[in-house]
């Protein structure tokens, strides 16, 4: 079963100042988009690098997650320190995952190139930085349809499953009315 890390970092949604919405809207998605069954870790937050380094470890080396997603802290100010802290735990980066979000961004907002998210693998783990918005959260993972439904521009989940099957994770199927797993023919598992 996947085990799914989530991790919002944000200074004041930790200290209660207000009300976190980064790992609702995670868990929400998720669960709209898998067929396959899922368990969620959470963890909230400052934008402390040491703090989310911490906590990027514990969820890959002693939680067993899978697929680790974060969201906050990927800007330009300098509390935005994800990115760094992400790239300090990673064995190995994949570019990919960030350019396709600022793509996918772009469509919407001019400032989607500061953002600085990146995408590494950690052992056999995937760890992603989404942006901080729900919104934002939604459009990078599932993409942009045109007005008859079709998928304009693909999200970066539709990449994320085949990814986990690359690392020896559980294979992952998705609902693809929110977003169509992507794998070569080789890859698909054949229905039973």
């Amino acid at each position: 079963m996947l085990k799914v890390g989530l991790v919002s970092i944000s200074d004041r949604a930790s200290s209660g100042v207000y009300e976190d919405k980064g790992i609702p809207a995670l868990r929400d998605w998720l669960a709209a988009a898998l067929a396959s069954p899922f368990v969620v870790v959470a963890r909230l937050i400052p934008d402390e690098q040491p703090q989310i380094e911490a906590a990027l470890k514990a969820l890959v080396d002693e939680e067993g997650c899978q697929l680790v997603l974060t969201t906050g802290g990927t800007g330009p100010a300098a509390r935005d320190v994800t990115p760094e802290a992400t790239l300090a735990v990673a064995d190995r980066e994949m570019p990919g995952f960030g350019e396709q979000m600022r793509q996918i961004s772009l469509r919407f907002v001019p400032t989607a190139i500061l953002s600085r998210q990146v995408g590494v693998i950690r052992k056999q783990a995937l760890i992603l930085n989404l942006p901080g918005q729900p919104k934002a959260i939604k459009e990078t993972l599932e993409g942009l349809r045109d007005a008859d439904g079709q998928v304009e521009v693909p999200g970066i989940f539709a990449a994320v499953p085949y990814c986990i099957d690359l690392l020896d994770g559980p294979y992952i199927e998705t609902h693809e009315a929110v977003v169509k797993a992507f794998r070569p023919k080789s890859a698909q598992k054949k229905p039973d």
